[in-house]
């Protein structure tokens, strides 16, 4: 493979075109243009579509249509923009349907600014729309594992009939790193049997309806919808968990962090290993599910003495990292809910004040 140094939202669209989407609907909103802006150019070079809806909501919808007659669709927007789509996100996980959304996030609530955050884990991994519903969601922290997610997101999307979201921070959507991408999927890998897609029907064929639906009234009917829902999840969490340590095994103070800022704090642990100070990383991958047995056992070493989350927010993943901890070892909190990102000299300042209480 031939690296190139491309930015990261048109990263993404080109890993999403060689991973096999051939619809894109969206809106524009900064910092994700440049993705819409990607597709717009690059989708009809090989036979897709690409559609500038009039609205957030409206882009939603053209997903729900077009995942319901089992094409492989995509949309992406940044923070407010994807609050939009919320309704339309929860109809398309009711209707058992898969798609790939992407989220290049910005500070918030409201319209916020423009600046990179992870304000939006609460709404990723916790619903967001109404309903008791789950998306599978990936917090990459480098352009090329960004690509690696994306080229494969349609397949987990198809295998599990439930749309994957990549939340990506606002830095790696703008920032450039060299990558390799991957080589396009052939027609046979991404042709997958949908018996369920409405792909049209006619008198005679013998065969029964599709019926793309999120209306239950029937008695029973919604029960066995979650029954069905709640198996699947359960599921997911068996395959899907993904994370990565780093200098974890024998570490006394165990940072823990997603996206662009765990890059942050793997320099701070190098530089704090090097004063002396036994400090590790455990990084989230998937975000939902998220890897709470791994990171129970990690907290769980006898070297540990407390952990640090970091993240770009008031403090929202913590709260994940402290149900997993379940009141084993102590779970500090160093973050910015603005513009500002945590250097690695603040990151050290904190572990060297953790060191000190331990």
């Amino acid at each position: 493979m031939v690296r190139q140094l491309i930015k990261g939202c048109e990263a993404i669209a080109e890993a999403a075109i060689r991973g096999g989407c051939r619809y894109f609907f969206g809106y524009p909103i900064t910092p994700q243009n440049d993705i819409p802006e990607y597709m717009s150019a690059r989708l009809p070079e090989i036979g897709g579509v690409f559609l500038q809806a009039e609205s957030e909501v409206a882009a939603s919808n053209m997903v729900y249509g077009a995942a319901g007659a089992g094409a492989r669709v995509m949309t992406s927007s940044s923070s407010p923009g994807i609050s939009l789509k919320q309704e339309g996100i929860s109809t398309i996980a009711g209707a058992e349907l898969p798609c790939v959304i992407v989220n290049v996030m910005r500070g918030g609530p409201g319209i916020g600014g423009i600046q990179a955050s992870q304000g939006d884990y609460f709404q990723a991994t916790k619903g967001g729309g109404h309903g008791d519903y789950r998306l599978i969601v990936f917090g990459p922290a480098s352009i090329q594992e960004t690509v690696d997610i994306m080229y494969n997101a349609f397949d987990i999307s198809d295998k599990y009939r439930t749309p994957v979201m990549i939340l990506a921070d606002g830095l790696i959507g703008q920032m450039m790193e060299p990558v390799e991408m991957p080589e396009f999927k052939s027609d046979e890998e991404i042709k997958v049997e949908k018996d369920w897609a409405a792909l049209g029907w006619e008198e005679g064929c013998g065969k029964s309806r599709a019926v793309i639906n999120s209306l239950y009234i029937a008695d029973g009917e919604l029960e066995a919808l979650h029954e069905r829902l709640q198996a699947r999840y359960r599921v997911i969490e068996q395959n899907e968990t993904r994370f990565e340590t780093y200098l974890a095994e024998d570490a006394e103070i165990l940072l823990t962090a997603y996206g662009t800022i765990s890059r942050v704090c793997r320099s701070a642990v190098d530089e704090l290993r090097a004063e002396g100070i036994k400090a590790g990383l455990f990084r989230p991958i998937s975000l939902w599910p998220f890897p709470s047995a791994a990171m129970a056992e990690a907290a769980k070493a006898e070297s540990v003495k407390h952990l640090l989350a970091v993240e770009i927010s008031a403090g929202q993943m913590v709260e994940d990292v402290r149900l997993a901890v379940n009141g084993a070892k102590p779970v500090d909190f160093l973050g910015h809910p603005g513009s500002q990102i945590a250097t690695v000299e603040e990151i050290k300042e904190r572990v060297r004040a953790l060191v000190k209480e331990a």
